[in-house]
Formats: structure tokens, sequence, C-alpha cells
């Protein structure tokens, strides 16, 4: 078994980054040479898609089994196959200069009504890291029906309709099975809940 590199500035040399895109978000081609295990060093060129980081919550309800999703249109989705482009996830967000905890209390609000203000960091995780720099931190939070404050749905300005799904949590993995549900970050935290014992 071999041991893990400690450093790795000491293993990775910037040599050039060349900004392609500056648009939506930040699409860089980056050229660096790393030094292999062996110790050679090899010159690499990756693109790297930065967007900032991000935040996602699983609300459930532990007396009634029940989770909170949400249902949007997601055009990448839509061009790689899935007929209406909308798919069933657990609220989420980008960062936008918040800490995370603020963040997905916004978000949870903005998108589907509730209003929580306990709110628990379960993991954090990159999601595609081949390309996509993002970071995504992981929340649970419980909610009640006195939680509910607006009917969410996001807002319109952004682009985004987002339809709000209470639905049970065995249905929900049961959902995951079918592939009815096939959002990673989704999957991720009902699979959390069911392990941890939330419904």
């Amino acid at each position: 078994m071999q041991t893990l590199q400690t450093s790795t500035a000491e293993n990775v040399r910037i040599v050039d980054v060349q900004v392609l895109s500056n648009d939506w978000y930040v699409l860089k081609k980056n050229t660096f040479d790393l030094r292999r295990r062996d110790g050679q060093w090899q010159r690499q060129s990756r693109e790297t898609y930065d967007r900032g980081n991000g935040a996602t919550i699983l609300l459930y309800n532990r007396a009634r089994r029940t989770v909170v999703l949400t249902r949007q249109f997601r055009f990448p989705a839509f061009v790689n196959g899935t007929p209406d482009g909308r798919l069933i996830e657990t609220c989420a967000g980008l960062l936008d200069q918040d800490d995370p905890a603020t963040c997905i209390r916004r978000e949870v609000e903005e998108e589907t009504g509730f209003r929580i203000h306990d709110v628990r960091k379960v993991f954090e995780a990159y999601m595609s890291p081949g390309s996509v720099t993002e970071r995504v931190f992981f929340f649970v939070g419980e909610y009640a029906a006195g939680d509910k404050v607006s009917d969410g749905g996001g807002h319109a300005h952004e682009g985004e309709d987002i339809e709000v799904l209470e639905v049970g949590l065995e249905r929900a993995l049961a959902m995951v099975a079918s592939g009815e549900i096939c959002d990673g970050k989704t999957i991720m935290l009902l699979q959390y809940a069911a392990l941890n014992g939330l419904g």
C-alpha cells in the first residue's frame, strides 16, 4: 500500500490559464505540469468550469416519514435524453457569497416556501471533479406544516418554475430504484436518510 502525497502544491506547476468563456460562469483551459507517483513530471491540459460552490438539503418530517423535493426543468438533462427535461431534486442553490447554512435556508424558503431555522450539515462532496470546480455542502433539516410561509416555486425572473413535492421516504427511495429520481445529490441525501433513520 502506498502513502498519499502530502503536498499538492509541490506536485503541481501551473503553466498557463486561458479563459474560454466568461458568460454565465467561467470556463478555463489550464495547462500544468503534474509530478506522477514515480517522480516524473507530465504536462497535462484540462478544462475547468467554475460556477462557485453550492448547498443542498433534504427536508424531512420524521413523524410522517415524508420528504420535500422539487421538480424543475433542466436544459442539460433535456439535451441528454430526459424527454421533458424535468428532474426531481432536493432543494439546492449556489452560495452567492453566503456561508452554506445561510444559503440553504434562503433557498429552502424561495424554492419550497418552508422557513426553517435548524439545518445540519452532514457532508460535502465534489459532484463532477473531472471538470467542474463546484463543491456541494449537504444538509438535512426537519420541517413541519407550520413552517410553510409561502407557495415557493423560485423566482420567475431567474427562469425558475419549481414544483414542490411532498413524498413518503419509502416512495422516494422506490423512485430512485425505478429511475424516476436520477439526480445525484438527491440520491445521496435519500440514501443518507434511509441509513440514518430520518424518515
